[in-house]
């Protein structure tokens, strides 16, 4: 299916040189084929570059490649990215993750015949190297109220009309939002009026193992916390919800295989 909208598909690569080939098959099994994958490697140290340059060599014409030499994390990498983003839907997606094969056409179906959402995710299921796990959920249609409790959408399922990305020019880039770039774009999406849905059907599998649960520091909870208490701040909602700003810390002091049960039930 060739679709009159073209998507971009940003993708910040980092150090996923064993994982990154399999992630970017499962762009190119799509169903939905209207499609650009900018890919961007922010300074990794082993061979990801490479493994993309192979990419970008069999497909020029739907493929582009970058680099930076020195790291600069994710939202930076994602707004480079975004400048060279030419399609009617901003899409993401991880190195080292897969999307199923139907997950383009579906949403990209959604978002055309719904032109009221500016944005739509999806549910993932989890897998490892022993293979899927769980299904991890999320609500169907977030509001506002729902930011300090939980995230509303998988960050990495989602495709965004790309006028709304540039209305909230992209992601913000500071210290205070490392590792939460996407909650922090979250309470601007809907401070602006924008609004969300999520499919209940899992077209996303995201790797997740004990070192993904260790990638979050203390500082980075920390830093979670301020991004939801000026979240809260500028969407003025009650002071009740304020008490919702230490779930970060509180997640950081938790066993992992809590989180995981958690996870599994609650997204």
């Amino acid at each position: 299916m060739q679709g009159k909208n073209k998507v971009s598909i940003l993708m910040g690569i980092y150090n996923c040189a064993d994982t990154l080939s399999d992630a970017i098959d499962s762009i190119i099994k799509q169903t939905y084929a209207n499609w650009e994958l900018i890919l961007c490697d922010d300074g990794s140290q082993d061979d990801t570059y490479q493994v993309a340059s192979k990419y970008k060599e069999k497909y020029p014409d739907k493929i582009v490649l970058l680099k930076i030499k020195k790291n600069i994390r994710l939202a930076a990498t994602l707004n480079h990215c975004a400048k060279y983003a030419t399609g009617k839907y901003i899409a993401r997606m991880d190195g080292d993750d897969l999307s199923l094969p139907d997950r383009f056409e579906k949403q990209v179906d959604f978002l055309d015949k719904h032109p009221e959402y500016a944005l739509i995710g999806t549910y993932m299921k989890a897998f490892d190297e022993k293979g899927e796990k769980n299904i991890i959920p999320i609500k169907e249609i977030p509001v506002k109220t729902d930011l300090p409790k939980f995230n509303p959408f998988h960050h990495a399922t989602i495709m965004m009309k790309r006028e709304v990305f540039e209305a909230l020019e992209g992601y913000r880039v500071s210290k205070l939002t490392t590792r939460a770039e996407d909650v922090d774009l979250w309470f601007r999406f809907f401070a602006n009026g924008y609004k969300g849905y999520n499919i209940a059907e899992p077209l996303y599998l995201v790797r997740e193992d004990v070192a993904t649960f260790n990638r979050r520091t203390f500082k980075h909870s920390l830093e979670a916390s301020r991004v939801l208490v000026h979240g809260i701040k500028s969407l003025k909602l009650p002071l009740q919800y304020y008490v919702f700003a230490i779930k970060p810390i509180v997640s950081q002091i938790t066993p992992i295989w809590l989180k995981r049960k958690f996870r599994k039930k609650y997204g």
